[in-house]
């Protein structure tokens, strides 16, 4: 069993609820887009990343 689905498993209704609105009290409604936004540009700068390395990997060398 890994840690994520122990962790998971033990986060109920509740416990989501008050995780939401703690960010949303640190954060404030505007500033959550903002950090979803930069989030998903890194997760689209690492995907590229590796797809650029598994290419000049697979590349045979002379």
């Amino acid at each position: 069993m890994s840690l994520a689905s122990v962790l998971l498993g033990a986060l109920g209704p509740w416990q989501i609820v008050l995780i939401v609105a703690a960010v949303l009290l640190l954060f404030g409604g505007r500033k959550i887009p903002e950090l979803m936004r930069g989030l998903g540009s890194g997760v689209k700068e690492f995907k590229d990343a590796v797809k650029e390395d598994d290419k000049t990997d697979s590349k045979p060398e002379k």
